[in-house]
């Protein structure tokens, strides 16, 4: 056989480049950019060998054109090849892939105030309270003057702000208690409501005006005052307020069910009672726990004092009886109130009120599901 005169150097140089791109291919991106180099009309590495043919002789071009063709048809082959099996390792489409570790979903958290809520009613529940809600638009005489609040009474002031400019005719209050009082609705309805109420205790008074003695009820829910929004304030907040009516209640009764809740709010703190004035109790009491950052030792947090303000409370006073038409001389009873949000920033730690209400999904995630 003659020896070929053809230079093979250049078709074996592109074919080892091509075999180590394709083994590096993954995909049908990467086999399409391959086509394009080795194999464009173009510019294609295979046409550019093509070129060479005009500077061959006459007996050398067919030999070169047959080795090229050769060269080109391989290529084309082994681009199939690894197209073919890049598909058959592909899944189909929409398949799962069971391997892979579930999502995780996101869930919701019980808002600190209800959390803190629920506990309270739980514990009252327990103590045999009944647990009421009530309108949140008032009337001035349930919020204020049966309360021992007339008009002209200097405790108004922090609290008779948020009027109403054309009052609120009518109310259900207790339409559920039909039954229980011969199928008619309780007679203490809301018969034009002029204002937002500042406390719950408006629900005392309608309760103890539809309901003889004995009472034991607790009353949560929103209350409204014109307060500046601040660390420590918000004109909207939430609250709850306790009533015990019968014959024979003390004020050691009092002090027993206070340190009984918030011993179970709170652990093991101390209790103590503070002599202080509200207009509807009497003797009136400011009751406060010790505090929990520094052990009652005195720190920051309680102003170097060892104790924390938690709620106020009192006997009712005889006048508040007489509004609602019950003897004062036959029955005593107390009352108390608290702020929901001061129990949670105490007991979570919190010290700005406005987080509550902003609704910022970083600070709910901080409390358990």
């Amino acid at each position: 056989m003659p020896e070929s005169i053809i230079d093979r150097s250049d078709i074996d140089a592109l074919r080892a480049q091509f075999q180590a791109k394709l083994a590096d291919a993954r995909d049908d991106r990467s086999l399409k950019s391959l086509t394009d180099e080795f194999l464009g009309r173009k510019s294609g590495s295979v046409t550019g060998l093509m070129k060479n043919l005009a500077a061959l002789p006459p007996e050398g071009k067919r030999e070169y054109g047959q080795l090229v063709n050769t060269l080109k048809a391989e290529i084309e082959a082994a681009l199939e090849e690894k197209r073919a099996a890049l598909a058959s390792s592909r899944p189909p489409a929409g398949a799962v892939d069971v391997t892979l570790p579930g999502r995780e979903l996101p869930v919701g958290r019980v808002h600190p105030l209800m959390r803190v809520r629920q506990q309270v009613e739980d514990i009252f529940m327990r103590m045999g309270y009944e647990v009421l809600e009530g309108p949140e638009v008032e009337e001035d005489y349930y919020n204020f003057e049966a309360l021992n609040m007339p008009p002209d009474h200097p405790a108004r002031d922090m609290q008779d702000t948020l009027y109403l400019t054309t009052p609120i005719v009518g109310g259900t209050w207790g339409a559920h208690r039909g039954l229980a009082l011969g199928g008619a609705p309780p007679e203490a309805q809301v018969r034009a409501a002029t204002l937002l109420r500042t406390h719950t205790s408006a629900m005392q008074i309608r309760y103890m005006k539809t309901f003889p003695p004995p009472v034991r009820i607790i009353v949560p829910g929103r209350v409204y005052r014109k307060d500046d929004l601040d660390l420590s304030h918000t004109p909207m907040f939430q609250q709850f307020e306790g009533l015990v009516v019968g014959e024979g209640v003390t004020l050691a009764d009092l002090k027993g069910t206070f340190e009984a809740m918030l011993h179970e709010l709170f652990g093991d703190v101390k209790v103590r009672l503070r002599p202080s004035f509200f207009p509807y109790t009497e003797p009136s009491a400011e009751v406060d726990i010790s505090c929990q950052s520094c052990g009652g030792s005195g720190c920051s947090t309680c102003k170097q004092t060892g104790w924390l303000e938690i709620l106020g409370s009192g006997m009712v006073h005889p006048a508040v009886f007489e509004a609602v038409g019950y003897d004062p001389d036959t029955i005593t009873g107390f009352a108390f109130g608290m702020g929901l949000e001061r129990v949670a920033m105490l007991k979570y730690g919190i010290d700005d009120i406005r987080l509550f209400y902003e609704n910022d999904i970083r600070f709910l995630e901080q409390f358990p599901i």
